[in-house]
């Protein structure tokens, strides 16, 4: 798991790895252990079903909004403002898909889709099952509770008769979203450089040198000055001199 995707897991997630490798192995019928990771090791499928079963998806719509503040407050009116013909944002590690279509709800309630410029969001995770959920936009009433009422009605519909009690993302929002599978530890198959990339409490599951490592990637990746998103407990280390620290957790790269 280490080696693959660069996410670690600690002595003490050891009783929710038993639990949920103990999942697994009554739904494939295996005797032990060594049996079922025989079973990973020779089938392709059962692989992306064992690292779906230790990833962790938890997530919400506008989870730390002072990064969506800044997005609608900073960024879409110098991009504006510069009349740029390209926007390119990148939400990696988006599990069920509350940050991208919070991302895309932000640009829609401030005029960025259905314009001249092209916008496009990239939105990858390591884990399948949940980019199903994600690419559905299809949420339940509680969850989008957390959405402000003005990025509401420009992003969502409220369903009706038995679908009364669930939104779902306008297909305004779908259409500008790419959910792909996306192992960070792997091959990006970006064209473009990226004007903003979210990636927010993804590293905290990856040791210290891999986190470094990534941040250089996301640098590399980043179009001179443009925005990296991370999370709360989650820092730049040494490529602190490559970012102008904006506070909050988000970094400019220096042109």
């Amino acid at each position: 798991m280490l080696n693959e995707t660069g996410i670690s897991l600690a002595d003490k997630k050891k009783s929710m790895v038993y639990s949920r490798l103990a999942r697994c192995l009554r739904r494939t019928g295996v005797a032990n252990f060594d049996d079922y990771f025989a079973l990973v090791e020779k089938s392709a499928d059962e692989r992306v079903a064992f690292i779906n079963a230790l990833t962790t998806n938890k997530t919400q719509f506008f989870r730390e909004r002072h990064h969506f503040d800044f997005l609608a407050h900073q960024l879409i009116p110098l991009w504006q403002q510069r009349k740029q013909k390209r926007v390119r944002i990148w939400s990696a590690g988006c599990s069920t898909g509350e940050e991208p279509y919070t991302i895309a709800s932000v640009l829609a309630g401030h005029g960025m889709i259905g314009g001249q410029m092209d916008v496009h969001l990239l939105a990858t995770d390591l884990d399948t099952q949940v980019l199903n959920t994600a690419s559905n936009g299809t949420y339940s009433l509680e969850v989008v509770n957390t959405i402000p009422p003005e990025y509401l009605k420009p992003g969502f519909l409220k369903g009706k008769g038995i679908k009364q009690d669930l939104f779902k993302a306008k297909r305004a929002l779908r259409d500008i979203i790419s959910f792909k599978q996306l192992n960070l530890k792997g091959e990006w198959p970006h064209k473009h450089a990226m004007d903003a990339i979210f990636c927010r409490n993804v590293m905290i599951y990856f040791e210290r040198e891999t986190q470094q490592w990534l941040i250089e990637r996301f640098w590399r990746q980043l179009a001179p000055g443009g925005i990296l998103f991370i999370g709360h407990s989650e820092g730049i280390g040494k490529m602190a001199d490559k970012f102008d620290n904006l506070g909050h957790t988000m970094y400019r790269k220096r042109e």
